[in-house]
């Protein structure tokens, strides 16, 4: 399935700053879910059903991808 992504209003994380760090952008592509790179908009993006977003970033926020 290709996506359309051109009129997507994406949305910058929280935790990117003003001096270029670590910029994930979001949108919603009903019923999924579009992440890209702030830093190359026209780069590849990764696209998430609902389920599999909400696994991923629950993931996240306990750390089980924390590589430090």
């Amino acid at each position: 399935m290709r996506l359309d992504l051109s009129d997507v209003r994406w949305r910058k994380s929280s935790r990117s700053d003003e001096h270029g760090g670590s910029c994930v952008e979001v949108a919603g592509v009903a019923p999924m879910i579009g992440v890209r790179d702030s830093k190359d908009p026209d780069g590849p993006k990764l696209i998430f059903n609902a389920a599999d977003w909400r696994a991923f970033t629950h993931r996240v926020k306990t750390a089980d991808y924390d590589l430090t």
